[in-house]
């Protein structure tokens, strides 16, 4: 079983900066890749970013150039530096792991909002 902990959401101004932290525990082992989803109120969840085991990374368009995803393997922790914060980027954000050879887990979501 795996936990994911989030942390790091709040409140910021257009053109602000937040970074967002999920700590995993428990079988953490195999791992193949880590990410953010997020969710705007009546949208669908989207992937933001994610990173394998290689380090290769992939981002949504809309979010590249201003959010870098990293991850720290002795904590078992990625993270989400956004940049350049817009509106419409308000969304709750759900860590995501993804192990090799079994389901993927969910965070319990963090709200991120973005005022103009």
């Amino acid at each position: 079983q795996v936990q994911l902990v989030e942390s790091g959401g709040g409140l910021v101004q257009a053109g602000g900066s937040l970074t967002l932290s999920c700590a995993a525990s428990g079988s953490t082992l195999s791992i193949f890749a880590m990410g953010w989803y997020r969710q705007a109120p009546g949208k669908q969840r989207e992937l933001v970013a994610s990173i394998r085991d290689d380090d290769v990374t992939n981002y949504v368009d809309s979010v590249k150039g201003r959010f870098t995803i990293s991850r720290d393997n002795a904590k078992n922790t990625v993270y989400l530096q956004m940049n350049s914060l817009k509106p419409e980027d308000t969304a709750v954000y759900y860590c995501n792991l993804k192990p090799y050879t079994s389901r993927e887990y969910w965070g319990q979501g963090t709200q991120v909002t973005v005022s103009s």
